[in-house]
């Protein structure tokens, strides 16, 4: 069967963990709500309760919290190929710390609770998939802790270029500072320093 683009890409994205019939890809594509998002709008905000996981067809999204002083701290970006949103308060229906904020204009595939129940009850094999998911999620953060730790400023930017490419030219040096973990100015001199090399 010939799939919508969008579809193509999140069916693609399971086949490397699962395989589905041509049935089960049908119904698993019934259970998703197509979302639109406009540059510099929420898709989530803190207080907010997450009634999706999204999969990114197309667009940056930004994942952050706010510290004391009401500085951004990203976790993560979620460009195209992505799954994104905040499986703790999906899971536990209870309110998120997490704002996430669409950088470019953005597409996405959402799966609400009750359709993500449900899918795990009509094609169980999606449970694999989704624990698959939710290890590589953990291992990701795992690192990115330990390297907040272990590393200097400037091995997270050279790291993060190497891990990222198709991000680091598609989100503002402010994001990427927020993302690293230092001010706007110090991310200047190390870009610098670092494109010197």
């Amino acid at each position: 069967m010939i799939y919508k683009e969008s579809h193509a890409l999140i069916l693609n994205n399971i086949a490397r963990f699962i395989d589905l019939t041509e049935l089960e890809k049908q119904k698993y594509l019934s259970l998703l709500t197509d979302i639109k998002v406009k540059k510099k709008a929420f898709l989530m905000q803190a207080g907010d309760f997450a009634k999706y996981e999204y999969f990114i067809i197309k667009g940056c999204l930004k994942v952050y919290t706010l510290d004391e002083d009401g500085a951004p701290y990203i976790s993560m970006f979620a460009v195209e190929d992505y799954w994104t949103g905040d499986m703790a308060s999906f899971m536990t229906k209870e309110p998120t710390p997490y704002f996430i904020k669409a950088t470019e204009h953005s597409e996405l595939l959402g799966i609400s609770r009750a359709n993500y129940d449900l899918l795990f009850q009509e094609i169980p094999k999606f449970e694999r998939f989704y624990r698959i998911l939710y290890q590589r999620s953990l291992v990701s953060y795992i690192r990115r802790s330990n390297h907040g730790i272990s590393l200097t400023a400037e091995q997270r930017y050279i790291e993060f270029k190497k891990k990222y490419p198709k991000i680091v030219n598609r989100i503002t040096q402010k994001d990427l500072a927020a993302y690293i973990g230092i001010t706007p100015e110090f991310m200047s001199k190390i870009i610098s320093k670092v494109n010197r090399m």
